[in-house]
């Protein structure tokens, strides 16, 4: 059974950092495309980046974009997303997700349950 697990969320201050890893089980990460979604409170899930299994070739939404960096750990199996210069914005729960095609956005196939992510003084 394929399954991913979202880790490293928690509590920061404004402009601190957290990693966010994506591990997974019953099946290999190296050839799936993994994205990384987002969403607040009463808000709709979003993107914040994707990286793709053939190239690497990588995604970042707007918002996030020279904060949030995206990175395959082959050897454990993990996507970890780097985060930077976080804001109170990007406070929400944050998933990661899986596809053997693409990118596909909220369409992609595998899903984890989410990690909550804080920032607040």
């Amino acid at each position: 059974q394929r399954q991913l697990v979202e880790s490293g969320g928690g509590s920061v201050q404004p402009g601190g950092s957290l990693r966010l890893s994506c591990a997974a089980s019953g099946f290999n990460l190296d050839y799936y495309s993994i994205g990384w979604f987002r969403q607040a409170p009463g808000k709709e899930r979003e993107g914040v980046s994707c990286i793709r299994s053939s190239h690497g070739s990588t995604y970042s939404a707007i918002s996030t974009k020279g904060r949030f960096t995206i990175s395959r750990d082959n050897a454990k199996n993990t996507v970890n997303l780097q985060m930077n210069s976080l804001k109170p914005e990007d406070t929400a729960v944050y998933y990661c997700a899986a596809d053997y095609t693409g990118c596909r956005g909220l369409d992609m196939d595998y899903w984890g349950k989410g990690t909550l992510v804080t920032v607040s003084s």
